[in-house]
């Protein structure tokens, strides 16, 4: 429920203003790409969800902003909405795992102290994450019961897609951030290309926005994991096992590894291209949702395994990669809201947690794949990042038996 301040209402009519260079786009050019279950790439053994998205999760919404301006800016804002109320009356407890601390992630410290969101997520570029933080404050603090409400913990995550992007600029305004926090829904999330993942790299390839999700069997609780990636890293991609980087001759390290093997073989080496100095550098920021009834602290256990997922697809976690996990809980029986003396709280046993981490696992990993299938090609700042033929990728997939006649993952 929204109130209308004049605050509220400056912002609103900035965000229908077309003052800026800086455009938002309208369409998500990657519908016409297959997600990897479209393609016969079906990871674990859990099964997904309505939507295989984040948004399988009850009340939970994602919106995108996405922000182009020729081929200067390719960058945008993603918005996580934990549940369609006041996440500041009505907080879910949450938890967050460092991977690898290389990054910008706003609101860490009061999120471990507490274990708990007050805010929605935004992922967006690096040097806009505190312009990001600022916008959505002055969005939250228009909200109806926030009239007295004097401190607020922004949590915003960022990638860096300067390679495709005039970071520099700082292009995010407070009207991108609010398209994507009021444009928010539940049902299918768009990928690639789109929001904080216009201007991201993985792999190699065009990254982006990814997600996933996995329903438990009743008899093992029957709740929903979903995950959401802003893949933008480097590693050895590897699809369900096969080697798809390697044969694909795009891969961290290639240049170091193809030279040392011409100079053995007595052969001149072949000129390097940009892409083959690559030593993982990049980050990725994933969100899990469920709505298993978790404290802050089996949140956090859940966050780590995300990790894991993270690993399978090829990633190494390089010197210069910030890796975040976020995780929250959306059930009802762990909701904290404000005023409440002494509220019970359910708390899912210890022993009942291992099929969520396995949930976790599968859907971070499928996401990723989805974040790089769906991703469409995007030139910037005079370079280009393609997008993963999908083609080539299949027949390294058929031979390596992960898709096809007989395949199983």
């Amino acid at each position: 429920m929204t109130r209308t301040t004049p605050r509220r209402a400056a912002l609103v009519v900035l965000a229908a203003l077309t003052l800026y260079p800086v455009s938002t786009m309208a369409q998500n050019p990657s519908v016409d790409r297959p997600r990897a279950r479209d393609l016969g790439i079906a990871v674990g053994i859990f099964q997904p969800g309505t939507h295989n998205a984040i948004t399988d999760v009850a009340g939970v919404s994602v919106g995108h902003s996405t922000v182009v301006d020729g081929d200067r800016v390719n960058t945008g804002v993603t918005a996580i909405r934990p549940h369609p109320g006041n996440p500041y009356v009505a907080r879910v407890p949450a938890a967050i795992v460092v991977g690898n601390g290389y990054g910008k992630l706003i609101g860490v410290t009061q999120v471990r102290e507490l274990g708990e969101l007050e805010t929605p997520i935004l992922l967006t570029c690096t040097l806009c994450v505190w312009k990001a933080a600022d916008a959505m404050v002055e969005w939250a603090l228009g909200l109806e019961g926030m009239e007295e409400v004097g401190s607020l913990n922004a949590v915003v995550g960022e990638t860096n897609d300067g390679g495709l992007n005039d970071i520099r600029s700082r292009p995010i305004e407070p009207r991108h951030v609010v398209e994507a926090l009021e444009s928010a829904s539940g049902g299918a999330v768009a990928e690639g290309s789109i929001g904080a993942g216009r201007g991201t790299r993985a792999f190699g390839w065009k990254g982006g926005i990814g997600t996933s999700s996995r329903v438990l069997p009743e008899s093992l609780g029957g709740f929903t994991v979903g995950v959401l990636v802003q893949s933008n890293f480097g590693g050895i991609l590897t699809i369900a096992g096969a080697p798809v980087g390697i044969e694909l001759g795009r891969y961290s390290f290639q240049g170091a590894v193809e030279r040392t093997r011409e100079g053995a073989e007595g052969t001149a080496a072949a000129p390097l291209r940009d892409e083959a100095w690559d030593e993982g550098q990049g980050s990725i920021m994933m969100i899990v949702a469920t709505d298993a009834p978790l404290s802050d602290r089996n949140l956090e256990r859940l966050a780590r395994r995300a990790l894991m997922g993270l690993a399978r697809t090829g990633s190494f976690a390089g010197n210069g990669s910030g890796d975040y996990v976020i995780a929250f809980s959306t059930a009802e029986a762990v909701r904290r809201r404000q005023g409440e003396p002494l509220p019970t709280v359910a708390d899912l046993p210890n022993p009942r947690m291992s099929a969520l981490f396995e949930g976790a696992v599968e859907a971070t990993e499928e996401a990723i794949y989805n974040s790089l299938f769906k991703a469409t090609t995007v030139s910037g700042q005079g370079r280009t990042a393609e997008a993963i033929p999908i083609e080539e990728t299949l027949e390294v997939l058929r031979r390596y038996g992960v898709v096809g006649s007989g395949s199983r993952r």
